[in-house]
């Protein structure tokens, strides 16, 4: 049984593949007249685009999204979005799944992608992380973002969860900017993706995915440590008390997809 899931898992992914390059082709034009508006109007159109794309892909290839608390997000107030991170999945779920227009903080290296780097660019602001002058250069990039009214998703783990804990170290850059600006950080959590899309392997399975927004964090007068321990604690609690014996850690996640 479990080879028959394999190959049909991997037969899933060549379809998933499929759909998101011809869905990308079809509404690439539209993505590239955004270009002709000036920001914030840019990203915003960019992401009404997106979301709609995303709603086709995610449709095509069997994944229901859920998303819950997004009444914490309130009109003219934006945001320090601050999310897990599992898979390559939780980029296309999450930017287009947070109220009102976002960028996302991205590795600078998949902006060389033909034509998708095109799109990537257009709704990041990219990182080389190798780099001091880049990481300096995109941190007062968000900066800018937050000041045109945006929300700024970052992912705090830096990388993909592979440890057998709920959640990574967090880094300091999404709660610096924080405390600089005085924007609140709303802590999200992504459920499942990992089921749909695992790490190790060429796999994809239909699946829920869940993207949870929690009450914002106030800055006030907390400095980044403290303020990035308190958004770990609420994130890791959180994350625990959704967990159970069916929904095991990401890793152990990856390992009942099949390997």
């Amino acid at each position: 049984m479990q080879v028959i899931k394999n190959i049909l898992g991997r037969l899933l992914a060549l379809w998933a593949i499929l759909v998101f390059i011809t869905t990308m082709l079809l509404i690439y034009i539209p993505f590239l007249l955004t270009g002709l508006w000036p920001e914030p109007k840019r990203t915003i159109y960019f992401i009404k685009l997106s979301r709609i794309w995303m709603k086709i892909f995610f449709t095509l290839t069997g994944v229901r999204r859920i998303f819950k608390g997004r009444e914490h997000f309130k009109k003219g107030e934006n945001y320090i979005v601050v999310c897990n991170h599992n898979t390559f999945m939780d980029v296309p779920l999450s930017s287009p799944g947070i109220p009102g227009a976002n960028k996302t903080i991205a590795k600078a290296e998949l902006a060389k992608i033909p034509l998708f780097g095109i799109m990537y660019k257009r709704g990041s602001v990219l990182v080389d992380r190798n780099s001091e002058e880049s990481r300096k250069s995109s941190f007062l990039r968000m900066k800018q973002v937050l000041d045109m009214g945006l929300h700024m998703c970052i992912y705090p783990e830096g990388t993909r969860n592979k440890t057998k804990e709920p959640l990574q170290r967090f880094h300091d850059g999404a709660f610096r900017l924080a405390v600089e600006t005085g924007k609140s950080v709303v802590p999200t959590l992504i459920f499942y993706s990992a089921i749909v899309m695992p790490r190790k392997k060429f796999y994809f399975w239909p699946h829920k995915v869940e993207m949870h927004f929690l009450e914002p964090v106030k800055v006030e007068r907390m400095t980044t440590e403290e303020l990035k321990g308190k958004v770990f604690t609420i994130m890791r609690d959180y994350y625990v008390s959704r967990t159970s014996p069916s929904y095991p850690s990401p890793k152990e996640r990856d390992d009942k997809s099949g390997t």
